[in-house]
């Protein structure tokens, strides 16, 4: 009986998207939205990872049951917190032993463009302001965290500007799919288009950023 329970789960596992948001909760539910966070904001392989629409779709499956699975709100709460903090703190430890070559060794032109965005953050609002920033900026907060450590920014100042900003970012962004579940009716039968709005919102930071620098290339 406990084989059966185990291979019926397979096909669900191996259909994965983990570029999908709601295939990613429908999979893996609350599990799926620690893991995301922890990878995307601790581990340089993670940046492509979908955070900001998958916690505001975690937050519409709260209110719904699109997609077929309704999830709870304190454990998704719970879930991205705890994600979001332990991943930047990762990538923080991570970056103080392995250093800049960590960065510099990355062959991925995105990787690279966030790291240069990172410093300019660092340089422009200082350590706690740009900590708190880039949790909104994709890719910017995947690189931020290793390169902080990799600087020597105080432990003390990164730990308290990337709990404010990982608690913002995190809580804010679930409770807004939350709310916007609660209170418009039959939104579930839109989850598409709505989770493709986040998507292009969370990706006009990069596009703006690509532009400015394919501008300063051209002057």
């Amino acid at each position: 009986m406990p084989l059966l329970s185990i291979t019926a789960g397979l096909p669900q596992v191996l259909a994965l998207n983990p570029l999908d948001a709601t295939s990613l909760l429908t999979s893996l539910g609350t599990l799926g939205v620690f893991a995301v966070l922890f990878a995307e904001t601790g581990l340089l392989i993670g940046f492509f990872l979908p955070g900001d629409s998958l916690l505001f779709t975690a937050g519409l499956l709260c209110a719904t049951t699109a997609g077929g699975v309704r999830l709870s709100l304190p454990a998704v709460l719970a879930a991205a917190s705890a994600g979001a903090l332990l991943g930047a703190h990762t990538g923080y430890v991570i970056g103080r032993r392995a250093g800049r070559p960590l960065l510099e060794r990355s062959r991925n032109a995105h990787l690279r463009r966030g790291a240069v965005r990172a410093e300019e953050l660092l340089a422009r609002y200082g350590y706690g302001k740009a900590i708190l920033l880039a949790r909104f900026v994709p890719v910017v907060r995947t690189v931020l965290n290793p390169l902080a450590g990799a600087l020597g920014v105080p432990a003390r100042t990164f730990t308290l500007w990337q709990v404010a900003g990982g608690l913002l970012w995190s809580v804010g962004l679930t409770l807004a799919g939350y709310v916007l579940g609660s209170t418009v009716p039959g939104v579930d039968r839109y989850l598409l288009p709505v989770v493709a709005v986040i998507v292009v919102a969370s990706l006009i930071p990069l596009a703006v950023e690509l532009l400015r620098h394919r501008k300063d290339r051209t002057v």
